[in-house]
Protein backbone atom coordinates (compact mmCIF):
# COMPACT_ATOMS: atom_id res chain seq x y z
CA UNK A 1 0.00 0.00 0.00
CA UNK A 2 1.20 3.45 -1.04
CA UNK A 3 0.40 6.51 1.21
CA UNK A 4 1.55 10.08 0.47
CA UNK A 5 0.96 12.66 2.56
CA UNK A 6 1.72 16.41 2.01
CA UNK A 7 2.25 19.30 4.24
CA UNK A 8 -0.17 23.27 4.31
CA UNK A 9 -2.60 23.88 1.74
CA UNK A 10 -4.35 27.29 1.54
CA UNK A 11 -5.66 29.27 -1.20
CA UNK A 12 -4.19 32.89 -0.67
CA UNK A 13 -3.17 35.43 -2.95
CA UNK A 14 -2.06 34.39 -6.74
CA UNK A 15 -3.48 31.02 -6.11
CA UNK A 16 -6.75 32.85 -4.75
CA UNK A 17 -6.81 34.42 -8.00
CA UNK A 18 -5.94 31.78 -10.28
CA UNK A 19 -8.61 29.38 -9.14
CA UNK A 20 -11.22 32.08 -10.04
CA UNK A 21 -10.20 33.83 -13.06
CA UNK A 22 -7.73 31.76 -14.76
CA UNK A 23 -6.68 27.72 -15.90
CA UNK A 24 -5.38 25.78 -12.39
CA UNK A 25 -4.54 22.96 -14.26
CA UNK A 26 -0.92 24.29 -14.04
CA UNK A 27 -0.90 24.41 -10.37
CA UNK A 28 -0.48 21.19 -9.43
CA UNK A 29 0.00 19.38 -12.72
CA UNK A 30 3.94 18.70 -12.03
CA UNK A 31 3.14 16.67 -8.99
CA UNK A 32 -0.03 15.18 -10.07
CA UNK A 33 1.62 12.14 -11.47
CA UNK A 34 2.89 11.27 -7.98
CA UNK A 35 -0.22 11.55 -5.88
CA UNK A 36 -2.15 9.96 -8.38
CA UNK A 37 0.05 6.76 -7.67
CA UNK A 38 -0.89 6.44 -4.40
CA UNK A 39 -3.78 4.46 -2.92
CA UNK A 40 -4.01 7.07 -0.51
CA UNK A 41 -3.08 10.22 -0.76
CA UNK A 42 -3.14 13.44 2.08
CA UNK A 43 -3.30 16.64 2.33
CA UNK A 44 -3.56 19.22 4.98
CA UNK A 45 -5.88 21.62 4.83
CA UNK A 46 -4.97 24.91 6.43
CA UNK A 47 -8.01 26.73 6.32
CA UNK A 48 -11.73 26.29 6.98
CA UNK A 49 -13.73 26.76 3.67
CA UNK A 50 -16.96 29.14 5.82
CA UNK A 51 -20.03 29.83 3.85
CA UNK A 52 -19.96 33.79 3.07
CA UNK A 53 -21.97 35.23 6.16
CA UNK A 54 -19.40 33.26 9.00
CA UNK A 55 -17.07 36.11 10.22
CA UNK A 56 -13.53 35.74 11.72
CA UNK A 57 -12.63 35.11 15.13
CA UNK A 58 -10.57 37.44 17.43
CA UNK A 59 -7.23 35.89 17.70
CA UNK A 60 -3.43 36.30 17.15
CA UNK A 61 -2.23 35.78 13.52
CA UNK A 62 -4.11 36.08 10.15
CA UNK A 63 -7.74 34.62 9.53
CA UNK A 64 -7.47 32.13 6.77
CA UNK A 65 -9.48 30.65 4.27
CA UNK A 66 -10.36 28.80 1.35
CA UNK A 67 -13.32 28.17 -1.46
CA UNK A 68 -14.82 24.98 -2.67
CA UNK A 69 -12.74 25.62 -5.66
CA UNK A 70 -9.74 24.39 -3.55
CA UNK A 71 -11.18 21.41 -3.33
CA UNK A 72 -11.82 20.61 -7.09
CA UNK A 73 -8.52 21.58 -7.13
CA UNK A 74 -7.14 19.25 -5.07
CA UNK A 75 -9.24 16.38 -6.27
CA UNK A 76 -8.42 16.88 -9.47
CA UNK A 77 -4.95 16.21 -8.94
CA UNK A 78 -5.72 12.99 -6.69
CA UNK A 79 -5.90 13.92 -2.63
CA UNK A 80 -8.70 12.12 -1.70
CA UNK A 81 -8.37 13.08 2.53
CA UNK A 82 -7.47 15.49 4.53
CA UNK A 83 -6.09 16.37 8.03
CA UNK A 84 -8.26 19.00 9.78
CA UNK A 85 -6.30 19.41 12.79
CA UNK A 86 -4.08 22.51 12.73
CA UNK A 87 -4.29 26.41 13.78
CA UNK A 88 -6.47 28.05 11.53
CA UNK A 89 -9.19 25.63 11.25
CA UNK A 90 -11.39 27.58 13.52
CA UNK A 91 -10.70 30.89 12.24
CA UNK A 92 -14.36 31.45 10.90
CA UNK A 93 -15.84 29.98 14.04
CA UNK A 94 -17.09 26.32 14.99
CA UNK A 95 -19.84 27.12 12.38
CA UNK A 96 -16.89 27.75 9.72
CA UNK A 97 -15.34 23.70 10.66
CA UNK A 98 -18.95 22.38 10.14
CA UNK A 99 -19.22 24.10 6.58
CA UNK A 100 -16.10 22.92 5.89
CA UNK A 101 -16.82 18.63 6.80
CA UNK A 102 -20.18 19.08 5.09
CA UNK A 103 -18.39 20.39 1.52
CA UNK A 104 -15.57 17.64 2.04
CA UNK A 105 -18.13 14.79 2.66
CA UNK A 106 -20.36 16.27 -0.13
CA UNK A 107 -16.92 16.33 -2.16
CA UNK A 108 -16.41 12.64 -1.47
CA UNK A 109 -13.13 13.87 0.28
CA UNK A 110 -12.13 11.92 3.78
CA UNK A 111 -10.94 13.90 6.69
CA UNK A 112 -9.56 13.46 10.14
CA UNK A 113 -8.45 15.65 13.03
CA UNK A 114 -11.71 17.68 13.64
CA UNK A 115 -15.11 17.33 14.23
CA UNK A 116 -18.53 18.77 15.80
CA UNK A 117 -16.81 18.51 19.29
CA UNK A 118 -13.95 17.05 20.82
CA UNK A 119 -15.34 13.47 21.73
CA UNK A 120 -15.92 13.56 17.17
CA UNK A 121 -12.72 15.43 16.30
CA UNK A 122 -10.54 13.07 18.43
CA UNK A 123 -11.97 10.15 16.00
CA UNK A 124 -9.37 8.06 14.61
CA UNK A 125 -9.23 7.40 10.48
CA UNK A 126 -9.18 4.16 8.93
CA UNK A 127 -8.39 2.68 5.49
CA UNK A 128 -8.04 -0.31 4.13
CA UNK A 129 -7.22 -2.31 0.96
CA UNK A 130 -6.22 -5.78 0.05
CA UNK A 131 -6.74 -6.98 3.52
CA UNK A 132 -4.83 -4.15 5.46
CA UNK A 133 -5.43 -1.80 7.54
CA UNK A 134 -3.96 1.48 8.29
CA UNK A 135 -5.16 3.87 11.36
CA UNK A 136 -4.48 7.36 11.03
CA UNK A 137 -4.50 10.13 13.93
CA UNK A 138 -4.32 13.75 13.82
CA UNK A 139 -3.71 16.27 16.23
CA UNK A 140 -2.28 20.09 16.52
CA UNK A 141 -0.96 22.47 19.16
CA UNK A 142 -3.30 24.43 21.18
CA UNK A 143 -3.90 27.83 19.58
CA UNK A 144 -7.44 29.06 18.59
CA UNK A 145 -8.30 25.81 16.95
CA UNK A 146 -9.61 23.59 19.53
CA UNK A 147 -12.81 21.77 19.56
CA UNK A 148 -14.86 21.63 23.56
CA UNK A 149 -17.55 19.27 24.45
CA UNK A 150 -19.78 21.61 22.77
CA UNK A 151 -18.05 23.12 19.94
CA UNK A 152 -16.76 22.27 16.67
CA UNK A 153 -13.16 22.38 16.30
CA UNK A 154 -9.69 20.39 16.16
CA UNK A 155 -7.95 17.32 17.83
CA UNK A 156 -5.80 18.96 20.46
CA UNK A 157 -2.05 17.43 21.03
CA UNK A 158 -2.24 15.68 24.26
CA UNK A 159 0.03 12.94 24.55
CA UNK A 160 -2.28 11.07 27.48
CA UNK A 161 -4.98 10.77 25.23
CA UNK A 162 -3.06 10.23 22.10
CA UNK A 163 -1.83 6.93 24.16
CA UNK A 164 -5.11 5.84 25.05
CA UNK A 165 -5.92 6.18 20.90
CA UNK A 166 -2.70 4.30 19.61
CA UNK A 167 -3.49 1.37 21.78
CA UNK A 168 -7.57 1.48 20.32
CA UNK A 169 -5.95 1.77 16.93
CA UNK A 170 -3.30 -1.37 17.30
CA UNK A 171 -6.25 -3.39 18.00
CA UNK A 172 -8.46 -2.40 14.24
CA UNK A 173 -4.83 -1.81 12.13
CA UNK A 174 -2.07 -3.15 11.06
CA UNK A 175 -0.48 0.51 10.81
CA UNK A 176 -0.83 3.13 12.93
CA UNK A 177 0.12 6.72 11.33
CA UNK A 178 0.22 9.54 13.69
CA UNK A 179 0.24 13.29 11.80
CA UNK A 180 1.19 16.43 14.17
CA UNK A 181 0.71 19.86 13.23
CA UNK A 182 2.98 21.69 15.25
CA UNK A 183 6.57 23.59 16.83
CA UNK A 184 8.37 26.90 15.77
CA UNK A 185 7.48 28.72 12.14
CA UNK A 186 10.19 29.29 10.44
CA UNK A 187 12.60 27.47 12.45
CA UNK A 188 13.73 24.50 10.04
CA UNK A 189 14.15 21.80 13.32
CA UNK A 190 12.25 20.18 15.94
CA UNK A 191 11.99 21.27 19.74
CA UNK A 192 13.70 18.81 22.31
CA UNK A 193 10.12 18.55 23.61
CA UNK A 194 8.64 17.31 19.78
CA UNK A 195 11.38 15.24 19.39
CA UNK A 196 10.67 13.61 22.90
CA UNK A 197 7.19 13.82 22.21
CA UNK A 198 7.11 12.10 18.59
CA UNK A 199 9.72 9.39 20.01
CA UNK A 200 6.83 8.56 23.13
CA UNK A 201 4.42 7.99 20.42
CA UNK A 202 6.68 5.22 18.64
CA UNK A 203 6.72 3.67 21.94
CA UNK A 204 3.65 3.81 22.57
CA UNK A 205 2.74 1.66 19.16
CA UNK A 206 2.71 3.88 16.32
CA UNK A 207 4.49 3.43 12.92
CA UNK A 208 4.88 6.80 11.09
CA UNK A 209 4.98 10.25 12.57
CA UNK A 210 4.35 12.90 10.42
CA UNK A 211 4.96 16.58 11.42
CA UNK A 212 3.85 19.69 9.72
CA UNK A 213 3.48 23.65 10.21
CA UNK A 214 6.60 25.66 10.65
CA UNK A 215 5.75 26.66 6.81
CA UNK A 216 9.51 25.21 6.18
CA UNK A 217 10.87 22.02 6.22
CA UNK A 218 12.76 20.02 8.32
CA UNK A 219 14.45 16.93 8.55
CA UNK A 220 13.85 13.19 9.76
CA UNK A 221 15.40 10.11 11.93
CA UNK A 222 14.41 6.31 12.45
CA UNK A 223 13.71 5.96 15.86
CA UNK A 224 13.61 1.96 17.12
CA UNK A 225 13.12 1.45 13.43
CA UNK A 226 10.19 4.07 13.10
CA UNK A 227 10.38 7.15 10.63
CA UNK A 228 9.60 10.18 12.12
CA UNK A 229 9.22 13.07 9.86
CA UNK A 230 9.59 16.50 11.50
CA UNK A 231 8.25 18.87 9.21
CA UNK A 232 7.15 18.66 5.48
CA UNK A 233 6.88 22.26 4.88
CA UNK A 234 4.38 24.26 3.18
CA UNK A 235 2.95 22.37 0.37
CA UNK A 236 0.73 25.02 -1.50
CA UNK A 237 0.91 28.03 0.08
CA UNK A 238 1.20 31.49 -1.22
CA UNK A 239 2.33 34.35 0.39
CA UNK A 240 3.01 38.13 -0.33
CA UNK A 241 6.75 39.25 0.62
CA UNK A 242 7.36 35.36 0.60
CA UNK A 243 9.81 35.01 -2.31
CA UNK A 244 13.09 33.21 -2.37
CA UNK A 245 13.62 31.58 0.92
CA UNK A 246 12.91 28.78 2.92
CA UNK A 247 9.00 29.22 2.60
CA UNK A 248 8.95 28.14 -0.55
CA UNK A 249 10.28 24.71 -0.45
CA UNK A 250 8.77 21.24 0.83
CA UNK A 251 8.55 17.79 0.51
CA UNK A 252 5.79 15.10 -0.03
CA UNK A 253 6.50 11.73 1.62
CA UNK A 254 5.51 8.62 -0.38
CA UNK A 255 5.44 5.62 2.55
CA UNK A 256 5.50 1.89 1.03
CA UNK A 257 3.85 -0.01 3.55
CA UNK A 258 4.22 -4.24 3.40
CA UNK A 259 5.61 -6.04 5.89
CA UNK A 260 8.25 -3.35 6.07
CA UNK A 261 7.92 0.37 5.65
CA UNK A 262 9.87 2.63 3.06
CA UNK A 263 9.79 5.93 2.52
CA UNK A 264 10.79 8.21 -0.49
CA UNK A 265 10.79 12.44 -0.29
CA UNK A 266 9.68 14.22 -3.79
CA UNK A 267 10.79 17.93 -2.92
CA UNK A 268 9.63 20.25 -4.63
CA UNK A 269 9.54 24.76 -4.84
CA UNK A 270 6.04 26.42 -4.15
CA UNK A 271 4.72 29.25 -4.90
CA UNK A 272 7.76 31.16 -5.74
CA UNK A 273 8.51 32.84 -9.21
CA UNK A 274 5.31 31.31 -10.39
CA UNK A 275 1.86 30.33 -8.33
CA UNK A 276 2.37 26.26 -8.77
CA UNK A 277 4.39 23.54 -7.04
CA UNK A 278 7.51 22.43 -9.07
CA UNK A 279 9.44 19.13 -8.40
CA UNK A 280 12.95 19.74 -7.89
CA UNK A 281 15.16 18.12 -10.49
CA UNK A 282 19.28 18.24 -11.10
CA UNK A 283 21.49 20.31 -8.65
CA UNK A 284 18.19 22.09 -6.75
CA UNK A 285 17.49 18.71 -5.26
CA UNK A 286 20.57 17.64 -5.26
CA UNK A 287 21.08 21.02 -2.69
CA UNK A 288 18.15 19.92 -0.80
CA UNK A 289 19.00 16.31 -0.58
CA UNK A 290 22.80 17.72 1.46
CA UNK A 291 20.44 19.94 3.50
CA UNK A 292 18.47 17.27 5.03
CA UNK A 293 21.61 15.44 5.36
CA UNK A 294 22.61 18.10 7.53
CA UNK A 295 19.50 18.32 9.15
CA UNK A 296 19.00 14.91 9.95
CA UNK A 297 22.54 15.52 12.04
CA UNK A 298 21.17 17.63 13.69
CA UNK A 299 18.37 15.36 14.97
CA UNK A 300 20.56 12.86 15.65
CA UNK A 301 22.53 14.50 18.12
CA UNK A 302 20.38 15.84 21.10
CA UNK A 303 23.30 17.94 22.54
CA UNK A 304 23.01 19.64 19.18
CA UNK A 305 19.53 19.86 18.78
CA UNK A 306 19.06 21.64 22.10
CA UNK A 307 22.02 23.86 21.34
CA UNK A 308 20.51 24.90 18.02
CA UNK A 309 16.77 25.49 19.88
CA UNK A 310 18.62 27.69 22.24
CA UNK A 311 20.51 29.66 19.81
CA UNK A 312 16.91 29.92 17.70
CA UNK A 313 15.16 31.35 21.02
CA UNK A 314 18.02 33.76 21.97
CA UNK A 315 17.80 35.36 18.55
CA UNK A 316 14.74 36.78 18.80
CA UNK A 317 13.96 36.91 22.67
CA UNK A 318 13.86 40.98 22.95
CA UNK A 319 10.92 40.81 20.68
CA UNK A 320 9.08 38.30 23.11
CA UNK A 321 10.13 39.95 26.67
CA UNK A 322 8.32 43.51 25.13
CA UNK A 323 5.25 41.23 26.36
CA UNK A 324 6.23 41.25 29.71
CA UNK A 325 7.67 44.61 30.27
CA UNK A 326 6.29 46.08 33.66
CA UNK A 327 3.82 48.68 33.75
CA UNK A 328 3.07 49.09 37.37
CA UNK A 329 5.75 49.73 40.28
CA UNK A 330 4.55 48.39 43.92
CA UNK A 331 2.90 50.98 44.53
CA UNK A 332 0.65 51.06 42.09
CA UNK A 333 0.19 47.48 42.73
CA UNK A 334 -1.29 48.17 46.06
CA UNK A 335 -3.43 50.67 44.78
CA UNK A 336 -4.68 48.32 42.08
CA UNK A 337 -5.17 45.83 44.68
CA UNK A 338 -6.93 47.87 47.04
CA UNK A 339 -9.42 48.98 44.19
CA UNK A 340 -7.94 52.04 43.99
CA UNK A 341 -7.05 52.05 40.20
CA UNK A 342 -8.92 49.99 37.57
CA UNK A 343 -6.98 47.11 36.55
CA UNK A 344 -7.27 47.39 32.58
CA UNK A 345 -5.21 44.79 29.95
CA UNK A 346 -6.61 45.52 26.53
CA UNK A 347 -7.93 42.71 24.98
CA UNK A 348 -5.82 42.45 22.34
CA UNK A 349 -3.15 41.57 24.86
CA UNK A 350 -5.16 39.35 27.03
CA UNK A 351 -5.41 37.55 23.32
CA UNK A 352 -1.55 37.55 22.67
CA UNK A 353 -0.42 36.41 25.65
CA UNK A 354 -2.95 33.62 26.00
CA UNK A 355 -1.87 32.09 22.56
CA UNK A 356 1.78 32.67 23.64
CA UNK A 357 0.83 30.45 26.71
CA UNK A 358 -2.16 28.07 25.04
CA UNK A 359 0.62 26.94 22.44
CA UNK A 360 2.95 24.28 23.42
CA UNK A 361 5.90 26.14 21.36
CA UNK A 362 5.30 29.16 22.16
CA UNK A 363 4.73 27.98 26.00
CA UNK A 364 8.65 26.69 25.41
CA UNK A 365 10.20 29.68 24.28
CA UNK A 366 8.78 31.98 26.82
CA UNK A 367 9.40 29.62 29.51
CA UNK A 368 13.47 29.70 28.26
CA UNK A 369 13.63 33.62 27.46
CA UNK A 370 11.72 34.61 30.91
CA UNK A 371 13.96 31.49 33.18
CA UNK A 372 17.37 33.44 30.93
CA UNK A 373 16.20 36.44 32.73
CA UNK A 374 17.12 35.72 36.62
Amino acid sequence: MKILIAGDFCQNDRIANILTTQDKNAILCDIESVVKKCDLSIVNLECPIPKENRLPIEKEGPNLKSTSEALRLLKQCGFSMTTLANNHIRDYGADGVLDTIELLDNAGIGHVGAGSNIKEATNTYYYTKNEQTIAIINCCEHEFSIATETSAGANPLNPIQQWYAIKDAKHHADYVIMIVHGGHEHYSLPSPRMQETYRFFVDAGVDIVVNHHQHCYSGYEIYNGKPIFYGLGNFCFDWEGKRDSKWNYGYLVELDIDKTIDFTLYPYEQCNTRAEVKLLQGNEKLNFENDIARLNTIIASPKDLKKEHKKWIEEDERNWLILFTPFTNRYIQAMIRRKLLPLYIPKKKIITLLNRIMCESHRDKIAHILGKQL
